[in-house]
């Protein structure tokens, strides 16, 4: 028989979405259960995700900028690294982190039970774990199960030459040629990483660009910037995979011109996919969409009474910020609380070389919603702060309804533009018009100080660059 416990609240999933919901609820006296698969909380950012990836990056950049230097002649040794170093400060860092989310989770009094949850009923689910199996009878369940990598039909993925993004984060190895299938944040971010560690990188793309969320000019600067550090193989698919015992051959077709080039490794990029598989969903009668996400109200409510989902279960974007964002609504609505997910807008960074950030409309949206709109570009060579870190390669470009002046979208290309993104965010949410940006007093030199001159731009008061 199946020992049976009795709680307000179950959360399924420990990554940030999950904790962040459990955390809140005790915090506002529910009381709380966390069922996580893995024997730590933090999920895949945490654990081979957002954070190692960041560790990574960071590292790279140094590296990169230290290169700078050395052409430069600055400085003149070439820089080593210590390989299984760096794997022992990435680990330890995410080994930190777990530590501290379980001593959050004992000093609220949240119940941590390793596991794989599915669903009896609405009010009830059943846990398996190698040491026993238990029962859970609860009044509200979050489900927040997250995400996995899309496979590549066909091919076998138990190969260790062919990895996803978890495999990746994790340093098998530096392979000498690499191929990354798809050209969206993570792939790019892969590709910062694995070049700058010494990897010839080509990455390959089926469209005729990256990031179709961005707008073209933001994109299209950034595939320049990066030209020598990667190659981007842009309207390409792959044809043919072979798997050889030295190497990989891949077939690839660029419009009408197919080539085969050698790997020493495949990284599949892809997309990701719900979490759902071992729920059993079918036992409560969730709906889900035609891609499986778990379909959702702004409460985070789904169509089931007592039932919610948060994350990459409930559908795109696929972001921690959006998780931990839904995790605090789907709790507070829980504890008793009218509360939404209004948020205005939901900001987007790749964290490549140059950094791309993103926030708000994009030209394209405001041309399908025939909306009038102005908007001016400050390029980084005219920043004092940019030509002195080495970081001249970015622009800023800011958005503004033409009607009402109010600055509706926005994209930063270069070092720090995820840190220089929140100016735009608040400004955005809060309602800013032109001149609320332009007569804020901006440090100088700063790299922020470019969203200030972006808008001096539009008004026509610029002074470090002539006026149009």
């Amino acid at each position: 028989m199946n020992n049976i416990i009795n709680t307000d609240l179950v959360v399924i999933g420990g990554g940030p979405a999950g904790y962040s919901a459990a955390f809140r609820a005790s915090d506002l006296g529910v009381k709380t259960i966390i069922v996580e698969k893995y024997s730590v909380l933090g999920g895949v950012c945490l654990n081979v995700g957002c954070i190692p990836s960041k560790a990574l990056l960071h590292f790279s950049k140094v590296l990169q900028e230290y290169r700078e230097f050395l052409k430069l002649q600055v400085v003149t040794n070439k820089p080593e690294f210590n390989f299984k170093k760096i794997q022992s400060w990435k680990n330890n860092l995410i080994q930190k982190m777990n530590n501290s989310l379980n001593i959050l989770s004992k000093k609220r009094n949240i119940k941590i039970l390793k596991g794989l949850a599915s669903f009896i009923n609405k009010n009830k689910i059943f846990v398996k774990s190698k040491n026993k199996n238990l029962e859970i009878n609860f009044k509200n369940v979050i489900i927040a199960t997250g995400s996995s990598s899309i496979k590549l039909p066909h091919i076998n993925s138990h190969d260790k030459r062919i990895w996803y993004s978890s495999d990746a984060v994790n340093l098998p190895f530096i392979p000498n040629k690499m191929l990354i299938i798809g050209a969206g944040i993570i792939g790019l971010e892969m590709a910062t990483i694995y070049s700058s560690l010494g990897s010839k990188v080509d990455i390959i793309e089926n469209s005729d660009s990256i990031l179709p969320s961005a707008d073209l000019d933001v994109s299209s600067f950034f595939i320049k910037s990066i030209k020598d550090k990667f190659n981007l193989m842009l309207n390409s698919c792959v044809e043919n995979i072979k798997l050889n015992k030295n190497y990989i051959t891949v077939q690839i077709k660029t419009n009408d011109f197919i080539k085969k080039i050698d790997y020493d490794v495949i990284l599949v990029s892809i997309g990701r996919f719900p979490n759902i598989h071992d729920l059993n969903l079918n036992n409560v009668g969730v709906d889900l969409d035609n891609k499986k996400f778990i379909i959702i109200d702004d409460q985070c409510r789904t169509n089931v009474s007592g039932i919610y989902s948060i994350g990459d279960v409930s559908g795109n974007p696929m972001l921690a910020h959006r998780g931990i964002y839904q995790g605090h609504i789907a709790a507070e609505v829980i504890s008793g609380k009218n509360h939404y997910f209004d948020t205005k807008i939901i900001p987007n960074i790749c964290y490549s070389d140059p950094e791309i950030a993103w926030v708000g409309l994009t030209e394209k949206d405001l041309i399908k919603n025939k909306i009038q709109y102005k908007s001016s570009t400050f390029p980084w060579v005219a920043s004092g702060r940019a030509c002195v870190s080495n970081s001249s390669e970015g622009i800023t470009k800011l958005i503004f309804d033409k009607l009402t002046n109010k600055i509706v979208g926005g994209a930063i290309v270069g070092r720090t533009a995820g840190e220089l993104l929140g100016e735009l965010t608040l400004a955005i949410e809060m309602g800013c018009d032109l001149s609320d940006i332009s007569l804020t007093m901006h440090a100088h030199p700063t790299l922020y100080e470019s969203i200030q001159s972006s808008s001096k731009m539009i008004e026509g008061t610029m002074t470090d660059l002539l006026n149009i």
